[in-house]
């Protein structure tokens, strides 16, 4: 039975990749739903499922962390895994969608959960911003807040893995771009700009089609403007992702005796070598 993975808002559900994808469960928001409504669609996921990882970005509000803790402590339960992550809304996402395909292969709860720091490594995620005079998530230094002011001034800005900022207009990619191929989803905004299909693409080694997506409700406010395209490089192939993190060191939790991964990066991402497994529902 594949691990549930839930997100705290719907923005974070990508249309899965392939059939075998499960869907992720998009929780409510505490303003919409009674705690004890919360707490029985929780148990709900439980019986079903057996164990359940929710993804809750460290950007949402506290009231949505505070309501999955509070559910979590009153169902008195070691099978709902917690985890943040600092992620943009449209990189959040593609994590989810990543922890989604592996779910259904034969990794344990506690090693899906713990995952998603280290494929949160491989995730390129940043955006081109109009202005950066209210960019506040991303370091940013005092003379580029200034020239954020400027007129038809543009900023391509990456969050992760390391953050970065630099002026577009030069036409040559100054972004650490990843070492390792890659597939690229945009998702835009209020800004009119062809820079990451026309420079970020064949800087970075983008393989493929260049995917979009609605942008996240959530991304004006993580970035500071409404003047953005948004844009996340990541890897897409389940066996990819699968050796990736089977090929980390395991250890065993003290507390609750499963296995977990560390969230050290490799240099590189490790070449398909075969199909992952698949869990006993058959679904990979």
């Amino acid at each position: 039975m594949p691990t549930a993975i839930a997100v705290t808002s719907a923005d974070l559900a990508l249309p899965p990749t392939d059939p075998g994808t499960p869907h992720a469960t998009v929780l409510p928001a505490p303003d919409t739903q009674s705690l004890d409504a919360s707490i029985a669609d929780m148990q709900q996921l439980l019986a079903r499922y057996g164990h359940v990882v929710v993804v809750c970005p460290t950007s949402a509000p506290a009231a949505v962390e505070q309501r999955l803790r509070a559910v979590r402590s009153l169902l008195e339960s070691d099978r709902i895994a917690l985890v943040r992550t600092d992620l943009p809304p449209l990189g959040a996402a593609v994590l989810v969608r990543q922890l989604r395909q592996l779910a259904g292969c034969d990794f344990s709860p506690g090693v899906l959960a713990s995952a998603a720091r280290l494929l949160a490594h491989y995730i390129y995620a940043g955006a081109v911003l109009g202005s950066v005079s209210r960019l506040d998530r991303v370091p940013v230094s005092l003379g580029s807040h200034l020239k954020g002011w400027l007129p038809g001034a543009h900023f391509a800005v990456l969050a992760g893995p390391t953050a970065q900022i630099t002026r577009v207009g030069s036409g040559e990619v100054t972004l650490p771009g990843p070492e390792f191929t890659t597939e690229l989803l945009l998702a835009r905004g209020q800004l009119q700009t062809d820079w990451p299909t026309t420079t970020l693409v064949p800087g970075w080694r983008i393989h493929g089609a260049v995917l979009e997506t609605p942008l996240p409700e959530a991304s004006p406010r993580w970035w500071g403007t409404g003047k953005l395209v948004e844009f996340a490089a990541y890897l897409p192939d389940l066996p990819v992702l699968y050796q990736l993190v089977s090929s980390v060191r395991r250890e065993t939790c003290h507390w609750c005796a499963m296995d977990l991964i560390g969230d050290r990066p490799a240099p590189a991402p490790p070449r398909p070598g075969g199909v992952p497994r698949r869990s006993r529902s058959g679904r990979r």
